[in-house]
């Protein structure tokens, strides 16, 4: 954040982005959970998924609601899993952590609705094993509207293509070699398109940043949460989930690392 907010400023912006994150993260984990059992994802009034009950506002607080109830609804008291809690927290720190690193700008802004179409994306490829296209989509959009703001958008726009070709084009390539060679899909065609996606953001030096980042966070989140023993691991989150610092500070790792030679 630059200095000339001062300290009051800084700590008030951060705090409206801590709120801001979780009350996105919480329409994003209804949303996913929506969308994982095929009914209307956008629209319409939370409910238990136990007993079927409206929730009101005060069940609807990100994280004060669930540490107030101690995760179980208020009308049934059945159960509620860490998931939204996660979720909404997680999100609150990806919407602060990005506003302390790009400041007030509409940099801050693309980043914001980027990170928000990876986290929704995760959620269902966690519950899925799939990637839906819209938001891939819509992340392309959001890249192509906020193109004009950025100081050379013609260098912005060739620099992310290369990015989306070299990452998305390259990964396709193995993964078509390793089917070929272990007989069996090495890696879903959703991963590839979300690699590409953020290649188009980063460019080819970030996207290979982005590609070691997500392979050393999976094989993180595979081991914590054993997740071999029951199914297989999705790839996505641990996309998402690198995304998070390349986006913010990748480039500043990449100039440091550069930098040694």
């Amino acid at each position: 954040m630059p200095d000339y907010f001062g300290p009051f400023l800084t700590a008030y912006a951060l705090f409206l982005a801590f709120v801001l994150g979780a009350c996105v993260g919480s329409f994003l984990d209804c949303s996913a959970g929506r969308y994982v059992r095929k009914v209307p994802y956008l629209t319409g009034r939370s409910r238990c998924d136990s007993c079927g009950a409206t929730l009101d506002v005060l069940d609807l607080v990100p994280v004060v609601s669930y540490l107030a109830r101690r995760g179980r609804c208020r009308h049934c008291g059945a159960r509620i899993g860490p998931r939204c809690l996660v979720t909404e927290t997680v999100t609150a720190l990806v919407y602060l952590t990005t506003l302390w690193a790009l400041g007030l700008s509409l940099q801050t802004v693309e980043a914001l609705a980027l990170e928000s179409c990876l986290i929704w994306l995760a959620l269902v490829d966690w519950d899925t094993m799939e990637l839906p296209n819209g938001p891939m989509a819509a992340g392309c959009t959001i890249f192509l509207a906020f193109l004009p703001a950025h100081p050379d958008p013609v260098r912005r726009l060739w620099w992310g293509a290369l990015g989306a070709l070299a990452i998305g084009g390259g990964v396709l390539a193995v993964s078509l070699i390793a089917d070929r060679v272990l007989g069996r899909e090495s890696m879903g065609g959703g991963d590839v398109k979300l690699l590409g996606l953020l290649g188009l953001y980063l460019g080819p030096d970030g996207g290979l940043l982005l590609l070691i980042a997500a392979c050393v966070t999976g094989l993180v989140l595979a081991a914590a949460l054993r997740a071999g023993r029951g199914r297989e691991f999705p790839f996505g989150p641990a996309i998402a989930l690198a995304a998070w610092p390349c986006l913010l500070v990748g480039q500043r790792v990449l100039d440091w690392y550069l930098g040694l030679f």
